[in-house]
C-alpha cells in the first residue's frame, strides 16, 4: 500500500525537518519545500495528499501562494494548513479565506497539527 505524502513547505530548515521527523513517525511519506517556486515544481511531478504552509516565504506569500494553490483544478482539493509565526486574528482570517482548512501558529502543538492532519486526509496508508 502507498503512504499518504505530505509536503512541507517553509523556508526555516529547523521546522520542516521537526515536522518531516513528526510525521514520519506517524507514517506519512513527507517532503520538504524551502519556498513556493519549489512547491510549484513538486506539485507537478508529485502531487502531495495535504500542504503544510508557511505565511512569510520569499519569492510570494503563503496566502497568495495558497489563492494560487486554490484556482488550480488539478491542486484545488489538497488540503492546505498553514504553519506560522503570525499570530493575529487578521492573518488566521487570511489564511482561512485564501482557502486554507485550518491555521496553525509557530511553535506548534505537534500533537494537534497532526490530529488535524488525520482528520483531513486519514491515517498514513492508503486504502
Amino acid at each position: 500500500m502507498a503512504k499518504r505524502k505530505v509536503i512541507i513547505v517553509d523556508d526555516d530548515r529547523d521546522t520542516r525537518e521537526m515536522l518531516t521527523l513528526a510525521l514520519e513517525l506517524e507514517g506519512y511519506e513527507v517532503a520538504q519545500a524551502a519556498n513556493g517556486l519549489r512547491l510549484i515544481s513538486t506539485l507537478h511531478v508529485d502531487q502531495p495528499d495535504l500542504i503544510v504552509l508557511d505565511v512569510m516565504m520569499s519569492w510570494i506569500d503563503g496566502f497568495e501562494l495558497c489563492r494560487s494553490i486554490k484556482k488550480n483544478d488539478q491542486f484545488k482539493a489538497i488540503p492546505v494548513l498553514f504553519l506560522s509565526a503570525r499570530k493575529s486574528a487578521e492573518d488566521q482570517r487570511r489564511g482561512l479565506e485564501a482557502g486554507a482548512a485550518d491555521y496553525f501558529t509557530k511553535p506548534v502543538q505537534v500533537e494537534r497539527l497532526l490530529a488535524r492532519v488525520r482528520e483531513l486526509i486519514g491515517g498514513p496508508e492508503r486504502a
